[in-house]
């Protein structure tokens, strides 16, 4: 039987990710918030944003560590953002 890590601790992320033709002054930067693993790292994070839909390479103009209640406020925001909205066109964003 293989051990389920449990993850008791988090960290929140808030990264301002490139879509569109990032370099061809086509692009559209989008504040993302995030939440990873206690142990996380910047890396980890760079990480998961090149697998999100949209994205280039070097998309990420900038990744910060935030607390809680930044991100709440972050994910609100991210809920009314025109242009995810258009991106994920009814599919729930990462």
């Amino acid at each position: 039987m293989s051990e389920v890590k449990q993850i008791l601790e988090w960290t929140y992320w808030k990264a301002v990710v490139r879509y569109g033709h990032v370099g061809k002054r086509n692009e559209v930067s989008v504040a993302r918030y995030l939440v990873m693993p206690g142990d996380a790292t910047t890396i980890d994070v760079m990480s998961l944003i090149e697998e999100m839909p949209g994205t280039k390479n070097r998309a990420m103009a900038s990744i910060q560590k935030i607390d809680h209640m930044e991100y709440l406020e972050g994910v609100r925001a991210e809920k009314e953002d025109f242009f995810l909205q258009s991106l994920f066109d009814g599919r729930k964003a990462l």
